[in-house]
């Protein structure tokens, strides 16, 4: 148990959260000094004053928190630094880690919380000379606010640096790789390559080829010798996608390979020893698939080291308008035409949805939109034919989708319903079709159960009576 005898320094350019939390701090016992800036808190160090433990924030006028963090751990390595920020990402969660924070706090944080924080981050009094954190890290790329999210940089954060095996699980579509790429970029080996592979979509006969390469003459077709994943990964980063689909027969393979570190590659003699971190992902139930025999049960402890779970979008709504926000500019870039935005309609008509596609169906969205939305401005009418009804947990709610949409409608008193709705009907079957045939409006057609000539004329009809300036 800390002492609470103990000093603790709050360091905020906000008045109002150094006056809160050092309040909080001393109704829990603790003495505590409160600064406005890093400097007023070094000038004080220099001074002799000795603190047992430090809360920064990160963004201050002049010498901010993670500069702040450096200098603290040059003069006292071993002492603990809690870092506090508005502004949640990894890069910032990862600067805190790899400077060698104790914790990372995303403001609004609860005062108890606070608090115990303090208990568990102050050693007992025998074992303080024996504190010394280790700086950790994280990555970037991945956006998210939301209490989920924050936890998942605050793990990546901590293990980028540790050379420990990552098992991601999440629904496809959530952005596994970003997770891999996080670890592998703000980790020691970020100046060596990060090579990924999705044993899912490599032929069974071709993946041992892939992973581990071949000699010349190694099987038919084998004219050169081929450096498999493993090696082109030496000194850095192995990301194996859809862990869960791969064969049993290779199994076997990658665990020699992760417990020893080396392999011959196909048809060879030569033993190849490699350093890789091996980060892999799946969307599966690898203990139930332990169970059915079709994963070894001590493969699946080799990459479970440390096991992280992305959340689903539909669990995370709180950074849908940002990663909207961030998709839609990257499509108005990739297409050259200027960035869209969300009338508020529209995006409280997203945040309904269920997005069982999760992020990817997101971003596939936001493309569709940038390319196909006929103002800057995107309304809910236009996410009526974009915003497709998925497999999984929306399926069904087109219709009460529809009742829904009718019931607005009508209380607004909006005259020729039937008419709009029955358009709104055609466009979306319409461009599912095309989107289905890869354009070709004969096979589109026929698959409808309609003539060519007619599916023509009802694009056409649709797509004229789309106006240029919808409302929300």
């Amino acid at each position: 148990m800390a002492t609470r005898s103990a000093r603790l320094w709050v360091v905020d350019d906000d008045r109002t959260v150094r006056i809160v939390l050092a309040q909080a701090l001393r109704d829990a016992g603790y003495a505590v000094g409160a600064f406005e800036g890093a400097r007023e808190a070094l000038a004080a160090l220099d001074d002799g004053e000795t603190p047992d433990l430090v809360f920064t924030d990160v963004r201050m006028p002049g010498v901010d928190g993670l500069a702040f963090l450096d200098a603290l751990k040059q003069r006292r390595p071993q002492l603990p630094v809690v870092v506090m920020s508005a502004y949640t990402d990894v890069a910032s969660t990862a600067g805190a880690f790899r400077g060698g924070a104790h914790e990372f706090l995303s403001k609004p944080f609860d005062l108890d919380e606070a608090v115990a924080l303090v208990e568990r981050a102050l050693p007992a009094p025998a074992d303080a000379a024996a504190r010394d954190e280790p700086a950790k890290a994280g990555g970037d790329e991945l956006v998210g606010e939301a209490p989920a999210m924050r936890e998942l940089f605050r793990a990546i954060g901590r293990l980028a640096q540790a050379p420990l095996n990552v098992l991601v699980t999440g629904e496809t579509g959530t952005g596994k790789e970003l997770v891999a790429r996080a670890l592998h970029r703000e980790s020691p080996r970020a100046r060596k390559p990060f090579v990924a592979l999705n044993t899912a979509a490599i032929p069974a006969e071709l993946l041992e080829s892939e992973l581990f390469g071949h000699e010349a003459g190694a099987f038919t077709g084998a004219q050169k010798r081929h450096v498999g994943r493993f090696e082109q990964a030496d000194g850095g980063t192995l990301f194996l996608d859809e862990i869960g689909d791969m064969p049993a027969s290779l199994q076997t393979r990658l665990l020699r390979v992760l417990a020893e570190g080396e392999f011959f590659r196909v048809g060879g003699r030569e033993l190849i020893r490699v350093d890789v971190r091996v980060i892999a992902a799946t969307h599966q139930d690898l203990e139930a698939k332990v169970r059915d025999g079709s994963f070894r049960a001590d493969l699946l402890h080799r990459l479970d080291v440390v096991r992280l779970r992305l959340p689903p979008l539909r669990e995370r709504k709180a950074d849908l308008p940002a990663l909207a926000q961030r998709f839609l500019a990257q499509a108005a870039d990739g297409l050259g035409t200027p960035a869209k935005r969300l009338a508020p309609a529209a995006l409280e008509r997203l945040q309904r949805h269920d997005w069982p596609g999760n992020v990817r169906e997101l971003e596939n969205l936001c493309w569709r939109l940038a390319a196909l939305a006929p103002g800057d401005t995107i309304t809910a009418r236009d996410l009526s034919g974009a915003l497709r009804v998925e497999t999984g947990a929306s399926a069904g709610n087109w219709q009460r989708e529809l009742a829904d949409e009718a019931r607005a409608a009508l209380a607004r008193g909006e005259p020729g319903l039937h008419a709009r709705l029955r358009e709104t009907f055609d466009q979306v079957l319409l461009e599912t079709a095309l989107e289905h045939s890869h354009g070709h409006r004969q096979q589109a057609a026929e698959a409808l159960g309609l003539g060519r000539n007619t599916l023509t004329r009802k694009l056409g009809a649709t797509r004229r009576r789309r106006k240029p300036a919808d409302s929300p």
